[in-house]
């Protein structure tokens, strides 16, 4: 429990230092580009046009809302991470105890451990993913200037008054695919290396097996992202914000069409990075819609 308590506290913290972060990705994961694109330079050094970036981002946001405003819908998100802690250690502790008689030594500790680590973030995923979609549609405000999700009860109420008990699960297999594929990448790949690249007779295994997850996990959430932005994209779709609706969105019926667009638009890496943004090939922008079109 003590362990738990520690979890949930360090995440809690965690959440509200990165909440700027993500604030700022989903509102250009949506395409809203209040800043037209200036001259700059790339990593190279050479003069290109560029997206405003992180910190200018961030300053607009301040400009309008105040520095408080970089923090809409941190309560919904706080409320998930509080809560998928929790679920994903009840989980493992019932799966601890269940199956212990059951093990045997000569198990396969990558598969059965993958598999409950991946059972029990599923599960806290789908229990939370109501006040995930809360917390996008609490971001999403920003581009209309809404206030429509105003808290998270009274968001609760509205998404169940507008879209009944569906409307809280929109974009989650989106989401639920993208993180079981990125779980099995991680733990495969941290794996191969950690048996067949380094040798346990080494100095500082451990921490070069740490060091070897992290990249995996990086390397892995790469490869998943479209996964994270067709399902943020989803969980905001026609749900009566602007940021949901065209121009800055289609109606999507469902996520395989949403993904489908993306694709032929050449936009499944948009929101991917926040520094060195380049400009869209083969778009123009739009001023007054504050887009690319």
């Amino acid at each position: 429990m003590a362990d738990t308590c520690g979890q949930v506290l360090l995440g809690s913290g965690l959440t509200v230092l990165s909440h700027p972060l993500m604030y700022i990705k989903v509102l250009v994961q949506v395409g809203h580009e209040p800043l037209p694109p200036s001259l700059g330079r790339n990593l190279f050094g050479r003069q290109v046009y560029q997206l405003p970036g992180l910190f200018a981002y961030a300053k607009h946001i301040i400009k309008i809302d105040g520095k408080a405003g970089l923090f809409n819908g941190l309560a919904p998100r706080l409320c998930a991470g509080t809560i998928g802690t929790l679920v994903h250690s009840r989980v493992l502790c019932l799966f601890f105890s269940m199956l212990l008689p059951f093990q045997s030594k000569y198990s396969d500790l990558f598969h059965s451990s993958t598999t409950k680590e991946m059972i029990a973030r599923s599960c806290a995923t789908i229990v939370t993913h109501p006040f995930h979609v809360i917390t996008l549609r609490c971001m999403v405000q920003f581009i209309g200037r809404e206030t429509k999700y105003s808290g998270v009860f009274d968001s609760i109420v509205t998404v169940y008054k507008n879209e009944g008990v569906l409307g809280f699960f929109a974009g989650l297999i989106p989401r639920l695919l993208g993180d079981v594929l990125s779980l099995w990448i991680c733990n495969m790949l941290a794996h191969l290396i950690n048996t067949y690249a380094i040798d346990d007779s080494m100095s500082h295994t451990g921490e070069i097996k740490n060091c070897s997850q992290a990249v995996t996990g990086f390397f892995a959430s790469m490869l998943t992202y479209p996964f994270v932005l067709v399902s943020n994209l989803m969980a905001v779709n026609d749900c009566g914000l602007a940021g949901g609706l065209p121009p800055y969105a289609s109606i999507y019926p469902t996520w395989v069409d949403c993904w489908r667009h993306l694709s032929l638009e050449g936009n499944m890496s948009r929101g991917n990075s926040l520094f060195f943004r380049k400009l869209p090939v083969g778009k123009t922008y739009a001023i007054d819609q504050k887009r690319f079109f």
